[in-house]
């Protein structure tokens, strides 16, 4: 789920959103924000939605779609880390997770050379290989 929408502080949601009717996943996509429009928290309130640009489409050399999505940031220590891809949407995305994390500097990555290998930065930071970190007293 963490490429296509992120629970952020203060009931806010932040997905992605796709306005190109031609993309093959602007059905489903459209179809995710409408259920999202329809949650509630606790308080029976609606979540804030926030949308991100959907960027264009990059293939790997056997013509797949690569996973490119601007939901696929990092939450660290005073920042946030989103992916960027060079891409025209890249600023409004840095712009909309700003908006989602006041007070956090807001640090765009490269990740093209991560989404070759079918994945983007939050991914990266999820598995430590077994002996990566020594655990002594």
């Amino acid at each position: 789920m963490d490429t296509l929408a992120r629970i952020c502080p203060d009931d806010t949601i932040i997905h992605i959103a796709c306005s190109d009717p031609s993309d093959e996943h602007f059905q489903a996509i459209g179809k995710m924000v409408a259920e999202l429009g329809g949650l509630r928290t606790r308080a029976g309130l609606p979540y804030r939605l926030i949308p991100l640009p959907w960027p264009g489409a990059r293939f790997d050399d056997d013509g797949l779609r690569l996973p490119a999505t601007y939901a696929n940031f990092l939450v660290i220590n005073g920042a946030v880390l989103m992916p960027t891809y060079d891409d025209p949407g890249d600023e409004t995305a840095l712009r909309a997770v700003g908006s989602a994390f006041p007070g956090r500097e807001i640090i765009g990555v490269d990740c093209l050379p991560l989404l070759l290998q079918h994945g983007s930065l939050h991914c990266v930071t999820m598995q430590l290989p077994k002996g990566t970190i020594s655990l002594t007293s």
